[in-house]
């Protein structure tokens, strides 16, 4: 790594989505310079060689920029989709009806009537259900179920076009979250060697358990993020526990969660994931339409200025950009805009405070040390980072689900660590290879690297966690406060 790279201190994480607008001569490494931590591959557009040749490409601007990236493959999940309209698009007025079509050709669709992907939505739904269309801008009500006919009633009308998306309102439709195409970009996404895996729209931890079985032993190393994105996910504690605890991470993903549950109970679920997420060790990630504006326009609006800082306030890992940096007019500086709004609402004591687990028992002992070690920064006068010796990157996870405005270093030998580590709100993760060196001069070359990378200075107290055994999962049961020699 390069002695002079200049480490950002900020704490949030930047997930951007590659796409044509990234691969535009220059801007991916733009993009990366101005504060990306994780990029997103989105496998519902694009090929399997489209991944991997912007895959590559992170990884080897990475390496001369002597940065960790990490990189997430995003899975598309069901279709749940209208079929096509002759014309190309229709346009339905408010109270007029309107049938969605299982057994309808899929390109003949008028004004009446159209066909749907989706060939079990007749059994999914009944009379007096509420359908959604293109995000909600299109609302019908179901009337009756005619075999596999679906009568309905316009309640609010326009445009509507091409496989737009269909919502039942309060979820239930049975579509299971990962489809055979997804089967076949999952087995991509270990082949081109993703770092984080997301599962679209799971109803239950069995989905995501689902896809830790597929992933095989391949792809043990990926973690699984569960995008959060259907009414059931949400609809009690314990379901959402569930699925949170069978992945290693999760996304708010306000678009169509927002569409199946309303957007009046989404900031308050918003709120209620991350707080939760964080409760269990997992890392979260807030997205959609966090700087939508910015896809044409140069300048993000107040709005979503406030959007981005809530998040960062509300101590998301990370805050996602999908269209914005994939197919924006303006994806380096959406990313540079963002990068100051959470420097900016990161300033804030209020981001900087914690009463994570104060009150609560610990029974591993790196967890212990995790959070000995953040209690202690916090609480100590010329503290400048603390640096976990790590194999896995899990103290630090442990470590950052404390607030604080103190960097986490989290210093492993594995890539793959390092990489995951670029989730992880406030770490920045450091090559650290112990193999060639003796027990006694570890910590001595420790703090020497977070001098070289301008972490710390001479005279700085540093706290130290590390396991007898380096390399050794799960092994952390050391704190040391270290001074730097002047």
């Amino acid at each position: 790594m390069n002695a002079q790279t200049h480490i950002p201190l900020r704490r949030t994480k930047i997930v951007a989505t590659l796409g044509p607008a990234s691969d535009r001569e220059g801007v991916l490494e733009a993009m990366l310079k101005a504060g990306v931590d994780v990029v997103r591959l989105n496998f519902s557009h694009g090929t399997a060689d489209d991944h991997r040749r912007r895959l590559v490409q992170v990884r080897e601007i990475a390496a001369k920029l002597g940065r960790s990236v990490a990189a997430l493959g995003d899975l598309q999940g069901p279709k749940i989709r209208i079929a096509r309209f002759k014309e190309g698009a229709v346009s339905l007025k408010e109270g007029q009806p309107f049938v969605l079509d299982m057994a309808m050709d899929s390109d003949s669709g008028d004004v009446h009537q159209v066909g749907c992907d989706y060939k079990t939505l007749a059994q999914d739904v009944g009379a007096g259900d509420r359908l959604l269309l293109d995000d909600g801008r299109v609302v019908l009500d179901v009337t009756r179920v005619e075999g596999q006919q679906v009568h309905t009633q316009v309640v609010v009308g326009g445009k509507l076009s091409n496989h737009k998306g269909i919502n039942k309102q309060g979820g239930g439709l049975s579509a299971p979250a990962l489809t055979d195409k997804d089967k076949q970009d999952l087995k991509t996404a270990v082949e081109i060697g993703v770092d984080y895996l997301a599962i679209s729209f799971p109803r239950h931890a069995e989905d995501m358990l689902e896809a830790r079985r597929l992933l095989g032993e391949e792809g043990k190393e990926i973690g699984l993020v569960a995008k959060v994105e259907r009414a059931e996910a949400v609809a009690d504690e314990a379901t959402l526990d569930g699925i949170i605890e069978a992945s290693e991470a999760v996304m708010v993903a306000r678009g169509d969660l927002g569409v199946e549950i309303g957007d009046a109970k989404l900031v308050g679920v918003q709120k209620r994931m991350i707080k939760r997420a964080r409760s269990l060790n997992r890392a979260v990630i807030t997205a959609t339409q966090m700087m939508e504006s910015m896809i044409s326009a140069p300048l993000p609006t107040r709005a979503e200025v406030f959007d981005v800082a809530n998040a960062v306030l509300d101590s998301s890992d990370a805050v996602m950009l999908s269209a914005e940096t994939a197919a924006g007019d303006y994806p380096v500086e959406t990313v540079q805009a963002m990068a100051r709004i959470c420097l900016g609402a990161e300033r804030e004591k209020v981001a900087q405070e914690s009463g994570h687990r104060i009150h609560e028992g610990f029974t591993r002992p790196d967890e212990t040390i995790a959070l000995s070690a953040m209690y202690a920064a916090n609480h100590m006068t010329g503290v400048a980072a603390i640096a976990c010796m790590t194999a896995s990157g899990y103290t630090p996870l442990i470590a950052s689900r404390i607030r604080s405005g103190l960097p986490i270093v989290g210093l492993a030998h594995n890539p793959v660590a390092q990489r995951r580590m670029a989730l992880y709100r406030g770490v920045v993760s450091l090559p650290f290879d112990t193999s060639e060196m003796s027990a006694t001069e570890l910590n001595a070359r420790a703090l020497e690297l977070l001098v070289q990378h301008k972490l710390a200075e001479p005279g700085d107290h540093v706290i130290l966690t590390r396991g007898d055994h380096m390399n050794a999962h799960g092994g952390t049961n050391t704190m040391k406060v270290m001074t730097i020699a002047e």
